[in-house]
């Protein structure tokens, strides 16, 4: 590997570290347009824009959520979490 496909990787990698939602959204999101386009050869006599636009509402929605729950599990570590663990190490038992 060169050094720029493995500043990548890392750069990834560390960015997936700090905060783990960002794969799930993107997961999510190439799984509900791949199921949805697999799933338009049987849309009946539904429109291929209204297909579309559910579609991109899904995947949108799905990435949304993602963010949410990375920026409320984000806010937990950094306000319930850390300022715990330096109340322990202040007061050792």
């Amino acid at each position: 590997m060169s050094d720029v496909d493995y500043d990548n990787e890392s750069k990834f990698m560390r960015k997936a570290k700090e905060n783990p939602f960002v794969p799930v959204g993107m997961a999510g999101f190439f799984a509900i347009v791949g199921y949805r386009l697999w799933k338009m050869k049987s849309r009946g006599e539904t429109k291929m824009s209204v297909h579309l636009i559910h579609m991109r509402v899904a995947a949108q929605g799905f990435v949304v959520g993602a963010m949410t729950l990375g920026v409320i599990y984000t806010m937990y570590r950094d306000f319930v979490v850390k300022p715990r663990e330096a109340q322990k190490a202040l007061h050792p038992k």
